[in-house]
């Protein structure tokens, strides 16, 4: 039998070099030879891939249209969809107003005592008497506030009544001489009519009144829950405010929660500055009404100085409420000087307390504000009114903090500072 060469060679190299015996030779089996390789073809053109079943067909009625007028469509159902949010947030709060209220009362009134908490416990006063004492003091300064005009009240009611008559007498003069030329029988019949009106309408002020009841016990219930909240606020706020920062995505939480302290901050900033220019008005107003010998000086100082924490608008209606006495009480003369008074002290406030104490610490501009007031109390009155500027000022913050990526900046430094700290 032949052998191939190529499987002597095979097997010898698998024999360690020595020659194979003829009891292991197999017969030869020629191998076919390999064909010699040959340049590469180019490739035929592979078909083209069928479409995918995800891809969205084109649709002729989109794309006949302009790209701006997709564009507006897109914005025009997104702008919806937040004004319907906002609409049901704004049924909340007017549904739950006897329990929004005293709350929103009490964070206002706690950015203005907890840095006073604070800077006793700076000054190595125990966190608990540091808390005690600036709940004291504010209750301390609203019921002082309260008990005097009352007081005063009280003690000018016999000059209120003197001078009252005194002034019906010269009205009655007046309206007896040209050019109304009205006699005692016509100023009567005119009173008569007013009290026949009285006593038609009695029921109706009869329900007037008892809503004043109801009104009162809704109020001394929202002052409760205003104290109750305010304590646990200046108590325990931080744990207040992680919690609610718990309620968002952790992706969005670094972000709410840089949000809420810039927040925080500019609130406690507006609550100083508005004291600042409560008091600035009121001690403006009341000293002019004393000088002029107005009755009730000290109340009326007091009701500016509550209605100033109503940016511009609150001031200038007791300024009027102002001018409005010293007609009635002292005159003509006396209502003028009044008058220029009043407008001295709101042109104090504008170009010099507010570029001065409020600073950059609320930029808000002040047309923004009088419309803010505006929208605030025709939607929900007066609450509406006090609340309004300081929300405007909140959320214009707020949203500059998260839009201009402010919160990572300083979650990068609080990092840097974490790592500082933890290799020393």
């Amino acid at each position: 039998m032949k052998f191939s060469r190529r499987s002597q060679r095979t097997q010898g190299a698998a024999t360690d070099g020595s020659a194979p015996d003829d009891a292991t030779r197999t017969p030869d089996r020629t191998v076919p030879a390999s064909p010699a390789p040959t340049a590469p073809t180019a490739a035929a053109p592979a078909p083209a891939a069928p479409a995918t079943t995800g891809a969205v067909p084109a649709d002729p009625a989109r794309a006949s249209l302009p790209p701006g007028m997709l564009v507006a469509g897109a914005w025009a159902w997104r702008l919806l969809a937040v004004a319907a949010a906002l609409a049901v947030l704004f049924w909340l709060i007017a549904t739950l107003e006897e329990i929004v209220v005293p709350l929103l009362i009490a964070i206002l009134v706690s950015a203005f005592l907890v840095p006073v908490a604070g800077f006793l416990h700076r000054h190595r006063w125990p966190r608990w008497l540091a808390i005690v004492a600036a709940l004291l003091a504010g209750v301390v300064v609203v019921g002082g506030l309260v008990l005097l005009a009352v007081t005063q009240i009280r003690a000018g009611l016999p000059q209120i009544e003197k001078q009252s008559v005194a002034q019906y007498d010269q009205l009655t003069t007046l309206l007896q001489g040209p050019p109304f030329q009205l006699t005692n029988a016509d100023v009567d019949g005119y009173l008569k009519d007013a009290q026949d009106a009285l006593q038609t309408e009695s029921k109706a002020i009869l329900s007037g009144v008892l809503s004043i009841g109801t009104a009162a016990g809704h109020l001394l219930a929202g002052g409760l829950l205003t104290l109750f909240a305010t304590i646990f606020l200046m108590i325990d706020g931080r744990g207040v405010w992680a919690w609610t920062v718990r309620l968002f995505p952790k992706a969005a939480r670094p972000a709410v929660d840089g949000a809420g302290q810039a927040g925080w901050h500019t609130l406690t900033s507006f609550v100083r500055v508005q004291i600042v220019v409560a008091a600035v008005n009121a001690v403006g107003i009341g000293l002019i009404a004393a000088f002029l010998g107005l009755p009730l000086a000290v109340p009326i100082a007091i009701l500016v100085f509550l209605a100033s924490f109503i940016p511009v608008v609150g001031a200038i209606v007791t300024g009027a409420l102002a001018v409005v006495v010293a007609l009635v009480f002292a005159g003509p003369l006396q209502a003028v000087i009044m008058l220029a008074g009043v407008l001295v002290v709101h042109l104090l406030e504008a170009h010099v307390l507010q570029p001065l104490v409020m600073g950059s610490a609320v930029r808000v501009h002040p047309l923004a504000v009088v419309f803010a007031v505006a929208g605030g109390s025709y939607v929900a009155g007066i609450p509406g009114a006090l609340f309004a500027v300081p929300t405007v000022a909140v959320l214009n913050v707020m949203v500059k903090h998260v839009a201009t990526g402010a919160w990572r900046r300083s979650r990068v430094a609080d990092d840097v500072a974490a790592g500082a700290s933890g290799t020393t």
